[in-house]
């Protein structure tokens, strides 16, 4: 497996929330509700609602989440109570069972500091979580933001019994979140769905057979029966759409060409530069001969000594040239080696700025693929055995144009369902996309005396998980809904300080 990726993480990295002494009120205007009512507030989402941060559900997480710092803002304006499904105070987040933590729902991220020469690498929180997929708690909650959620599992009376987040917080079994979040009488409501429609999709490599992007006829059924329903006889409340996913850290943190002399030789350039060598002329030589005979051009290039060289991947797009490569390739390796190149490469290209690999394709990089994933239903031998290398990564590691392309057509198209449901029922609206537009350019995104980016680990706005909020982040957010409610409803409610809010939670948390 290759090792020596860097994550570079800047001085100014902090561990623990900032207090800012200047925050002060005196002098100040008054808050005003305006025209809204703050005092019943149901929040309704998925797992940035929830809280959800470096790839768990857990309690610190969910307090610094956008609602309930929106819930505070709204105190001074009126605003009661708001009650959270806190997950247990160990702050291990997710699930185990029987003293064990359930594999699907790992422990948060944090970041080790690991001595010199190593580099500072997201390590899971040692401990086991005390939740339990079974456990229930009793008594309403005003935050109904449900991980892993899409806009039609939100109106789905069978929901609970599928996701334990929101089983341990159901009324009933057969309920429904926007059941559960109408029966509370909120006077206000906040509702932010629709990353899930596409982000399982994009998470899984564009790979149709894990998961799916949400019909646009479904999104737009259930998103308008959401909207319509929570802002019922005058409700009010704010909605946001949705950013292009393929811009989160997630997407961009891995690049398309990391295979230097110094990655492929394990730090030792030498060594890489003897493997580079090999490689051009065991199989990257051959193969872009044989490629460029049987119609393949373009496809492969010999590996640069110089230069930061692309991964190797399969593009399912591509003319399938298994039998043209077998047939090339039988008078050199014979009959049953030439059929084993010909699946392997049929549709193998090296990879371009354009794709983009996926974060946990970090681990699978220089890995030998097994019988499970290699898509050939066997592991195949040396030297044809290194994932990105001289085996291609597979759809789930890697999105190629005509997927991000496909994915941001349907973010366009449920942002036009949001902002039309938005007008329709009178609805203070974030456009959260113009926001992550600016964190993804090179100036950022200024947040007080922060300017927040989309870079992995240092950008500020997101957690280790590459697609959740870190807490800086969620503040940030929370000031976004606080300038549409504002502009929407009259009112001066103020806004959160990015100063006192941490761009990454610690080892443990106290």
């Amino acid at each position: 497996m290759i090792k020596n990726f860097k994550w570079v993480v800047l001085v100014s990295l902090t561990f623990i929330a900032c207090t800012n002494d200047d925050n002060t009120t005196t002098g100040e205007a008054p808050v005003t509700k305006g025209t809204a009512d703050f005092s019943i507030y149901v929040a309704v989402g998925d797992s940035y609602t929830a809280g959800i941060s470096d790839g768990a559900l857990f309690k610190k997480g969910q307090e610094n989440s956008y609602p309930n710092l929106l819930a505070q803002q709204f105190a001074a304006a009126g605003g009661g109570v708001f009650s959270s499904p806190y997950m247990a105070a160990d702050n291990v987040g997710g699930f185990s069972v029987g003293g064990v933590q359930l594999a699907s729902t790992s422990p948060r991220l944090y970041l080790e500091i690991l001595p010199p020469p190593s580099s500072p690498t997201p390590f899971p929180v040692p401990g086991v979580s005390a939740n339990t997929p079974t456990e229930r708690l009793t008594g309403s909650f005003n935050n109904m933001g449900i991980p892993g959620a899409k806009s039609f599992h939100l109106l789905f009376n069978g929901y609970a019994p599928l996701n334990p987040y929101f089983n341990r917080m159901a009324t009933a079994t057969t309920a429904t979140v926007l059941g559960d979040a109408l029966a509370q009488n909120p006077t206000f409501f906040s509702l932010w769905i629709g990353g899930n429609d596409e982000l399982g999709y994009a998470t899984n490599g564009g790979d149709a057979t894990l998961d799916q992007l949400t019909p646009t006829a479904n999104f737009t059924a259930a998103y308008n029966t959401l909207a319509a329903q929570l802002s019922a006889n005058g409700r009010k409340g704010v909605v946001a759409n949705l950013p292009y996913v393929t811009t989160l850290p997630y997407f961009t943190a891995i690049p398309y060409n990391p295979l230097t002399t110094s990655v492929l030789g394990s730090g030792n350039a030498a060594t890489g530069l003897a493997t580079i060598n090999s490689l051009n002329t065991l199989l990257y030589g051959p193969l872009k001969a044989a490629l460029n005979a049987v119609g393949g051009s373009g496809r492969i290039d010999l590996l640069s000594t110089t230069a930061a060289n692309p991964l190797l991947i399969k593009d399912e797009t591509l003319p399938n040239l298994s039998v043209q490569l077998t047939a090339a390739f039988t008078s050199s390796l014979g009959p049953t080696n030439a059929a084993i190149y010909g699946a392997i490469f049929g549709q193998a290209r090296q990879a371009m700025a354009t794709d983009l690999v996926l974060l946990p394709t970090q681990g699978a990089i220089g890995a030998a693929p097994t019988a499970t994933d290699s898509g050939l239903g066997v592991a195949p031998t040396a030297p044809l055995n290194k994932f990105g290398i001289t085996f291609p990564l597979q759809d789930k590691h890697v999105l190629i144009p005509t997927e991000i392309a496909e994915i941001q057509s349907a973010t366009d198209t449920y942002n036009t369902v949001i902002q039309a449901a938005a007008i329709a029922n009178n609805l203070a609206f974030v456009d959260a996309k113009s926001a992550m537009n600016q964190i993804n350019t090179t100036a950022g995104l200024n947040f007080n005396t922060y300017t927040m980016k989309s870079t992995y680990v240092t950008g500020g706005s997101f957690s280790l998980d590459g697609i959740h909020p870190s807490a800086r982040g969620h503040a940030l957010i929370t000031n976004l809904f606080i300038d549409a409610i504002n502009a929407k409803y009259g009112s001066t409610l103020k806004k959160k300080d990015g100063r006192d809010y941490q761009i990454l939670y610690p080892k443990v948390i106290n």
